[in-house]
């Protein structure tokens, strides 16, 4: 995707080491009244792998249309009810993803469900990027919090050229702190150039912040929904490969996203 740059995958190969943001996580709203959270398998020919299915206390947030502290970021309004505590203890268990990212995860899913139906993102896909991208926000040592935030924040090194892609200064140093050269940000690892355009305020705290997890997460989502509907096997690896144009890196984040999806329903 011209937004991204496939340079500082190639220079870092881990987590924090790609400069991306991928998604592909799936939303069933049922007429009970409740909402399922799917986890299905990605980046393949759907499957008879049984979906892992579980249900979340509240429907998804729409967007609000208020703007963070970045120009042109959206707002999305939080969920009425937080995601199932029960959901959140067994997925976390299964999957060993932290339970904050989690929520972050599920709560992005059914936000862009209600924004964009048509997309089919899924949790499952959000985690597997957080994962490569930063291991779920606890790059390097750092401790997801429960605001969201890692502590040390999660920063990428300077894209100068050297190793990495050359991007020069796009944000005047307010998100990386860098007046010279940009660097990939916060545990989603948005540049910030991406995330001017891009940014979300998921958690209606009125800024849109790269480095909290929820932002983030559902920043990618919509990201990786611009660039079309991620039902099929096509459609998923198309929207990743645009985020970064890397084969090994859409291959990556397809097999940690089967995987949770794999752990969660018990195979």
């Amino acid at each position: 995707m011209d937004d991204w740059t496939p340079g500082p995958a190639a220079a870092r190969g881990g987590v924090v080491d790609r400069v991306i943001v991928v998604a592909c996580v799936m939303l069933a709203v049922l007429v009970v009244g409740f909402v399922l959270v799917v986890g299905r398998l990605v980046g393949q020919e759907q499957s008879d792998h049984p979906p892992s299915v579980v249900p979340v206390e509240a429907a998804g947030a729409a967007a609000s249309g208020v703007a963070g502290s970045v120009p042109g970021a959206t707002a999305a309004r939080p969920p009425a009810k937080r995601i199932d505590p029960t959901w959140i203890a067994r997925v976390a268990a299964a999957t060993g993803i932290p339970p904050r990212a989690l929520i972050a995860y599920a709560s992005a899913q059914l936000a862009i469900a209600a924004e964009q139906p048509a997309c089919g993102i899924e949790w499952n896909t959000l985690a597997g990027i957080g994962a490569i991208e930063s291991n779920h926000g606890r790059h390097g040592g750092a401790v997801l919090g429960d605001d969201g935030l890692s502590t040390p924040r999660i920063l990428g090194p300077a894209l100068d050229g050297h190793g990495v892609a050359a991007i020069r200064d796009t944000d005047r140093g307010v998100w990386d702190g860098d007046l010279t050269w940009d660097h990939a940000v916060g545990p989603m690892q948005f540049i910030p150039d991406t995330w001017r355009r891009w940014g979300a305020d998921a958690d209606g705290d009125g800024t849109a912040d790269p480095d909290q997890i929820d932002d983030a997460a559902l920043a990618a989502g919509r990201y990786l929904c611009a660039v079309g509907p991620m039902t099929t096997s096509a459609g998923w690896r198309a929207a990743v490969f645009a985020y970064n144009h890397l084969d090994a890196y859409v291959d990556d984040v397809a097999a940690a996203a089967n995987r949770y999806a794999k752990a969660v329903s018990g195979s």
